[in-house]
């Protein structure tokens, strides 16, 4: 009989974190059902219904613990969302600490897996005789930049958006410095300092888990694996992304039965991204006279652009916020629902023919595995990375151009999505989308890259026990 093999995991705050890690924890007991999975979850106020609601899918061999909640109040005021995810882990450690013990004193455990917002539980490890591991739900193009962006910071001493030319990060596409993430946008801010103090922390680890796959990031991937760059070991794990869940007799998708395949443009700014009412304006605008089948999950307007991110907003319908007549001008066009939709489902249905995203890389891969190609439009985090990646790295995205009033105007929508759904470059992304498609479903599959990669590690694993 096989050895049961227990390991603890800590997603960082938010439902786009708790997500990548409760799906990488799917992914480890369906390849080695021997193994049990712990999943301690620090939260900023109550749970959303979201987050349960995924936890009653999970199998019996993950277990989770909702840790204390960490009160609002509690946290600074009016900081950016990092900032904001950083403190709810670091108030939430008191409680880890305690779980782990209790945990540890019942169960031999072999390993802590933290999210990247949650490395601070990792200092934990040693004291329960533990390996400890960073999930990264990002690219390795991101994980990259963390690595480069220490040697970056002594070299520079302007701005990075200021640097005349692209950063180039080993391995990777260049991007330019106003492309990089939020956090390293202005180097004199707390963000920045607890980004540098983030990475720093990377290099004590054991490991690093990193949601992508070799032949969607080989060289990246190479450049991390290389000797003699001191960096830990690291695992491309990817693609991991939700499962669809049974949501058949949904509006939008019965709408979309009924739509030629190919024909429609999804539009979503991922589990919390927000636009503007003058850009929600022009968007509307855009997909209106794109003359374009389009189903728009559209949320209610902020002048913040995650702010949908961390707390569950008040109960309005943000069909409100639509310019005046829309709905009733593009009935036969569009559907527009609010707030949420069935993202793998939509993805993975025929009549789908592109993605309008935040760039948010669950979303992206989600994209990847049902062949979907993009319209990149990035609002926060590493987003704008991301854009870069698609639509000059892997060219299966097209990323419209922002005005100097700070908007996409409908002129500029409306050429993206004639670009991506009609023109002779959107015929090219959709192949080379294709094409990654089957580069993802091979690496998952039994002799896959990615299957190979977690089953040594695993292997590792079970000989501690």
């Amino acid at each position: 009989m096989e050895k049961k093999v227990h390991i603890a995991v800590v997603p960082g705050p938010g439902f786009s974190h708790l997500v990548p890690i409760l799906q990488f924890s799917k992914r480890l007991v369906e390849l080695h059902p021997n193994f049990h999975v712990t999943c301690l979850i620090p939260t900023l106020g109550s749970p959303p219904s979201a987050s349960k609601s995924i936890l009653e899918t999970l199998p019996p061999n993950i277990k989770s613990i909702f840790l204390q909640p960490v009160k609002s109040e509690d946290l600074p005021q009016r900081v950016a969302l990092e900032t904001q995810i950083q403190f709810t882990v670091t108030l939430s450690l008191p409680s880890i600490h305690q779980t782990l013990k209790t945990l540890t004193s019942k169960t031999p455990f072999v390993a802590l897996v933290a999210d990247s917002f949650a490395f601070e539980a990792l200092d934990f490890a040693k004291e329960f005789n533990l390996l400890s591991y960073i999930y990264f739900p990002s690219s390795a193009t991101t994980l990259s930049w963390y690595f480069y962006v220490l040697k970056l910071d002594k070299e520079t001493s302007c701005e990075y958006r200021d640097l005349p030319e692209p950063v180039k990060i080993p391995g990777c596409v260049p991007i330019h410095g106003r492309d990089l993430n939020n956090q390293a946008q202005d180097r004199s801010s707390q963000v920045y300092k607890l980004f540098l103090q983030r990475v720093q922390r990377f290099f004590f680890v054991d490991g690093i888990f990193v949601n992508s796959f070799f032949e969607m990031e080989a060289s990246p991937i190479r450049a991390l694996k290389e000797e003699g760059r001191g960096y830990p070991l690291v695992y491309p794990v990817g693609p991991i992304v939700q499962t669809g869940d049974d949501a058949k007799g949904l509006e939008c998708l019965t709408w979309l039965d009924k739509q030629e395949v190919g024909s429609v443009l999804y539009v979503s700014f991922g589990s919390g991204g927000t636009l503007s009412q003058e850009q929600v304006n022009e968007l509307a605008y855009g997909l209106e006279l794109s003359n374009h089948k389009f189903l728009w999950v559209v949320r209610e307007p902020s002048s913040l652009a995650f702010d949908a991110y961390l707390s569950a907003k008040k109960d309005v319908d943000p069909l409100h916020f639509l310019p005046g007549g829309f709905l009733e001008r593009t009935k036969e066009q569009g559907l527009v629902i609010p707030s949420w939709a069935p993202q793998i489902q939509v993805l993975g249905h025929s009549s789908v023919g592109g993605f309008l995203t935040h760039c948010g890389w669950n979303s992206i891969l989600e994209s990847v595995v049902h062949g979907v190609p993009l319209i990149t439009w990035p609002l926060f985090a590493e987003q704008r990375m991301n854009a870069v990646v698609l639509s000059e790295g892997l060219k299966v995205g097209v990323r419209p151009r922002v005005g100097e009033n700070g908007l996409v105007e409908r002129v500029e929508i409306v050429e993206v999505i004639k670009c991506l759904m009609e023109g002779e470059e959107g015929g090219k992304m959709h192949k080379r989308m294709e094409e990654l498609k089957e580069a993802a479903n091979n690496a998952l599959k039994e002799d896959g890259s990615s299957t190979k990669t977690l089953s040594e590690l695993v292997l590792k694993w079970e000989n501690l026990v």
